[in-house]
This record gives C-alpha cells, structure tokens and sequence, in this order.
C-alpha cells in the first residue's frame, strides 16, 4: 500500500463521521436492542455449530467442513461492523478515523468475499456428492478441501487489497460526513475530492463482477443438480433438496443484496443502508438457523452435544 498516500490523506482528513442508521433518538434505542440481540444470536449460533462440527464424529463431511469455516468467517463479517454500529447507536458523535475507516473497509471486503468463495464452494461440493456420488470420495479429500478453502481466503485477501487500494490513493479534503453505519466504497468514493470514475469502475468491475459471476456460478450448478435428480429415488431426492434448499436460501439472501450494492455505480441511494444490513446482519445471524432446523445430521449432533454437556454439568 502506498503510505505517502495515506499519510497525504491523513493530513486532509483525519476522521470520518458516520451518520448510522437513524438520527432519531427513540429508533436509536430500539436498534441498539434489536442489533445487540441479532449480533448476540450471530455469535452464539455460529460458534455452536464450529464446535459441535469439530466435537462430532459424524459430522466429517466436506459438506460440514465447509459449514465450519462458513460460520467463522459469518463471526468474522459481523464483526467488523456489528459492534460500531450498536456503539454509535448510544452516542451523540458518531466518528471513525482515517485508519479506523480504512481497516474496516479492508475487513468488511475481506471477509465478504471469503464468504462468497465459500459459498461457491459449497455448491460445488453439493455438485460432486449429487451429480458424481461414486467419485464423491475420490474428488473431495481433505487436501482438495483444505486448497478451496485456501483459495477462498486468498481470493477474499487479493479483492480487498485492490478495494483498499482504489480508496488510498484518492485525496479526502472535506466534507467529511459519510451517509452510511459502516466505510464502505460507494460512501467514500462520493467524498473523494478527485475524479473517482477511473476508480468508480475499477470498484464495479472488482466487487460487483465478483458477486455477478459467483451467483450466475451458483445458479448453473444448482439447475444442473435439480435435473439430475429426476434420476434420483423418491427419498434420495427429499433428502438432497433439503440439504441444497438450505444453501439456497442463504445464497439468495446474501448475494441477492451484495449483488444490488456492488453491481452498479457510486449512487446517493439512502436504501443502501437498509441492503447492506441483509449482507452484513441478518443473513450471517440467520445462518446457523437455516443449516441446523433443515438439517437432521445437525439436529442429532447438537442433541448429543446437549446431552454429553448436561452429564457433565451433573458431575
């Protein structure tokens, strides 16, 4: 990263002020209540399935590898916004500085485009355990596994280096008001001083491109398992469609609102705010939910670890 940049941006502007969610003071303390309960129920639930994933013998699939990683990186996403925001929900100036803003922006990408990865992957697992089941075992090892979720990673950090770096080298000299709860592109590019076009598409064409392709991604592989299944038995088919309908749900309300933020140009759309809590709130704490109460293997894991835990608080 270019530190003459940051330090050039540093002397212009020192703090960013972010206007949150609402400037009213009882919606403000409903949020924070509301907000506080959804982060709690993130947290909580994705650390139950990485441990219930880790403590169970049965649930040693890459199916449940992924899942483990996927509720990590759920933690991870949340909380690089999650907490900021409640904060700011109690207090009258609501600032981030420079470094603070660049960091979070550098977070907010990095795990987000983890996830998308993540879940590309996961739908391509579906593929191979479905379309391929005789070559299941053979394809997915632990090593392939290990590389996807590498890469994944890689991929994340690579996307938010160049989103980061599209932002450094823009000059920040005032106004310094952002019209958002967390730094994201869109917000920051509309305050740039510089022309932002160049950097406008070069963010469409990183962020946006990314989500577009992954989904259109998604979309074919899950049409190409829905027609392969009519080959499928009876059970065979309910017990797939359960599985894969989970990881729909969650593609759709993930990638539905990152999709609608990152696919279109710097805009003043004030519904950015209101998209964006799909993506970064409500989706990572639904997670847990959508994969344990459609999922009987889930279920019978915690019921055991529920069980093991109550003869050991007996002791």
């Amino acid at each position: 990263m270019d530190l003459s940049s940051v330090v050039q941006n540093i002397n212009n502007v020192t703090k960013f002020v972010l206007l949150g969610l609402t400037q009213n003071d009882e919606l403000q303390k409903i949020y924070f209540v509301v907000f506080l309960f959804f982060y709690l129920i993130n947290v909580l639930g994705n650390l139950l399935i990485i441990v219930t994933v880790i403590l169970s013998s049965r649930l040693n699939s890459p199916m449940y590898f992924f899942l483990s990683y996927l509720s990590f990186v759920d933690i991870c996403y949340s909380s690089v916004t999650c907490p900021k925001m409640i904060a700011d929900l109690l207090t009258e100036k609501k600032t981030i500085s420079f470094i603070g803003c660049i960091a979070q922006l550098f977070g907010v990408h990095f795990f987000g485009c983890t996830e998308i990865f993540i879940l590309t992957v996961m739908a391509y697992d579906r593929y191979i355990a479905i379309c391929k089941p005789l070559h299941y075992t053979t394809i997915m090892t632990k090593q392939v596994c290990g590389q996807m979720v590498a890469y994944s990673w890689f991929g994340g950090l690579m996307h938010s280096l160049v989103q980061t770096l599209v932002i450094t080298h823009l000059q920040f000299c005032g106004p310094n008001v952002i019209d958002h709860y967390f730094c994201d592109v869109h917000p920051l590019l509309q305050l740039a001083c510089t022309d932002t076009y160049v950097a406008g598409i070069i963010v469409v064409a990183n962020s946006g491109m990314i989500a577009l392709s992954c989904f259109l991604i998604l979309v074919v592989s899950y049409i190409v398992i829905l027609v392969s299944l009519r080959s499928h038995s009876s059970e065979g088919r309910r017990k797939a469609l359960s599985t894969c309908a989970s990881h729909i749900t969650v593609v759709i309300l993930f990638f539905g609102p990152c999709t609608f933020t990152y696919i279109r140009p710097s805009s003043n759309f004030s519904e950015d705010k209101s998209v964006a809590l799909f993506y970064t709130v409500i989706t990572p704490m639904l997670n847990p939910l959508i994969y344990t109460l459609r999922n009987e293997e889930m279920k019978n894991a915690l019921q055991v670890l529920w069980t093991w835990l109550q003869r050991w608080l007996g002791r």
